[in-house]
């Protein structure tokens, strides 16, 4: 073979794999393919970029092509999209567009939700809704901060029962009048054998055909049903991969943990089916409104609930699958937040 025929399928060899290069970048950029416009508006982009991916259910359908800097303070940051023309039959007027991220450091992609089937199709160069950022970092801070707050009262709870034991003695003693009341053995039968009817009567209550609908509606017949996959803390370490949510996008009514679309957590279902993982937490935050006892209950029952959905749905490990409910945090929006967080490995 002469040098000039070698010479010459060289610069061809290169030239094809310089083609390819350009096709597959061209259309990875959506260069070659049919697109319309589409805009949102965000009080802030979360360090969103020019190229970054926007996806529709969870499959790749555009990328980010331009975030337009507000000219004055209050006005929105506008983050320009190309999507495909095949998502006009999912994306609609009252579409929501919100800002993820890839894993608990990962690139931030632009995630649309599906319209509703009635509402109008959006045209090109229309405007959608937008959500602010969850960042998974604030929900990480506020569970440290919880976590704090916990050991704190764990002290007073130790003071209390130091306390307590000390009033035990002098009632097993018989000091006082309660103590007396005590160590009356017929009094104490009668006054436990009222109790013990009274909690009957409770359980017999909740499980009544007129006052189930009242739990049912709020994701849970029994408190002791929301401890069963609990966990008292996070692991130390950070997560692997986080998922966050307004819990807006997933519950019926702000006081009501039953679930009224469950799709936004089919990215967290697939990534747990997909992968492999030590520990993944459903963890659950309220704002700051309502009773705190109440909404940690409340939270519990949130958290039990996203968990129920993920296993019904993937095929998991049902045992690696925990919750806890955080209760009321100053961070949370209005409404509160879910977030799954997913530990590759958890130290013993």
């Amino acid at each position: 073979m002469s040098k000039t025929l070698r010479l010459g399928i060289f610069i061809l060899g290169t030239l094809l794999i310089f083609g390819i290069g350009i096709f597959r970048i061209g259309n990875s950029q959506l260069r070659f393919t049919q697109t319309y416009r589409l805009n949102a508006d965000f009080q802030t982009v979360a360090g969103l970029e020019v190229g970054a991916a926007v996806r529709a259910g969870g499959v790749h359908e555009g990328t980010v092509h331009r975030i337009v800097l507000p000219q004055r303070p209050d006005q929105k940051v506008r983050v320009e999209m190309d999507m495909r023309t095949g998502s006009h039959g999912v994306i609609k007027k009252d579409s929501v567009a919100s800002i993820r991220t890839e894993g608990l450091l990962g690139d931030q992609y632009v995630e649309v939700a599906f319209g509703s089937p009635g509402a109008p199709g959006v045209k090109d160069g229309d405007s959608i809704g937008a959500e602010p950022p969850l960042e998974i970092s604030d929900l990480i801070k506020k569970t440290n901060g919880i976590l704090d707050s916990a050991q704190g009262a764990m002290q007073n709870v130790n003071q209390t029962a130091s306390n307590l034991q000390s009033i035990s003695s002098k009632l097993n003693d018989g000091k006082g009048s309660v103590g007396a009341l005590l160590n009356n053995k017929a009094v104490y039968r009668h006054v436990n054998e009222a109790a013990t009817n009274l909690q009957e009567d409770t359980e017999a209550l909740k499980h009544n055909f007129l006052l189930r609908g009242f739990f049912k509606n709020r994701g849970y017949e029994d408190a002791d049903e929301l401890k069963r996959n609990a966990i008292p803390e996070l692991p130390a370490s950070a997560p692997n991969q986080s998922f966050g949510y307004r819990a807006a996008k997933l519950f019926d009514k702000a006081d009501s943990a039953k679930l009224k679309n469950g799709k936004p957590l089919d990215e967290a279902g697939h990534f747990l089916e997909q992968n492999t993982f030590g520990l993944a937490v459903v963890a659950s935050y309220s704002d700051m409104k309502g009773d705190t006892d109440k909404e940690r209950q409340f939270t519990a029952a949130r958290a039990a609930v996203v968990r129920q959905y993920l296993v019904q749905h993937f095929k998991l490990d049902d045992t690696r699958i925990k919750t806890i409910g955080a209760g009321k945090s100053a961070d949370a929006p209005d409404g509160g937040a879910v977030g799954v967080l997913v530990y590759r490995r958890v130290s013993p």
